[in-house]
């Protein structure tokens, strides 16, 4: 079982003169998920190295039991500083991708040829992905075998429009993920503002928010038993 993690390489928060990255919660919660169960993971990136993480999800009140695991496991963040870069990745040897979230994919892997082809190869190969908050926008240029968009006709979820609001970034991002994944014919659902939610149909797996990040990842494992 071996499942390909891709984070984003973008930092720069808009215009604002602040940083993001990936959520260190949806990074964490689902790599002790995945690999407790068995899974080989290998992690990348579109620039490779050390990905940028969101300051703000290093916060006391962002802390979980998965990331204060991660905070004492110097293997795990040797992996992760030293991420592949997705250009030199094989989608065919993997049974799985998933995507974390943090504002950073907004901005890089929404628009990324090499991950929209990954995303592709995968769904057709019969293989499914996953992305959990933010990273649902990494579907925004994908299209299935028919040439629509991938998510069209599909149940999905991803970060709301309340949620954007709430962090103060709806006039920051470059598109919102909720509007995106409506325009392009997804059939969105959501949960109350911070709480789990996890959307699945056929080979893909979406979840809402940071708390969504490890049932997303239960999900990517319940699909993985039944391929």
């Amino acid at each position: 079982m071996k499942v390909l993690i891709v984070l984003t390489s973008h930092e720069d928060l808009g215009n604002t003169g602040k940083k993001t990255g990936f959520w260190l919660e949806e990074f964490a919660a689902p790599y002790y998920a995945l690999r407790d169960a068995g899974a080989e993971l290998t992690l990348a990136s579109p620039k490779g190295g050390q990905p940028p993480l969101d300051p703000k999800s290093s916060d006391p009140s962002a802390q979980t039991d998965a990331t204060r695991r991660f905070a004492s496991d110097t293997a795990a963040q040797m992996a992760l500083a030293n991420t592949k870069r997705l250009a030199d990745i094989d989608a065919s040897a993997f049974d799985a991708v998933f995507y974390p979230g943090g504002h950073g994919p907004l901005w890089d892997l929404a628009e990324d040829p090499v991950s929209i082809a990954l995303i592709e190869q995968t769904i057709a190969a019969g293989k499914p992905v996953a992305a959990v908050c933010h990273a649902p926008g990494v579907l925004r240029r994908v299209k299935g075998a028919d040439g629509k968009p991938l998510v069209a006709g599909k149940s999905v979820t991803g970060f709301s429009n309340d949620e954007e609001a709430a962090v103060q970034l709806t006039d920051v991002v470059p598109f919102l993920v909720e509007d995106m994944l409506k325009a392009n014919g997804g059939q969105y659902s959501k949960a109350a503002d911070w709480q789990p939610h996890v959307a699945t149909d056929g080979l893909l797996i979406t979840g809402q928010n940071p708390a969504s990040s490890e049932p997303v990842a239960e999900a990517l494992l319940a699909a993985l038993r039944r391929a």
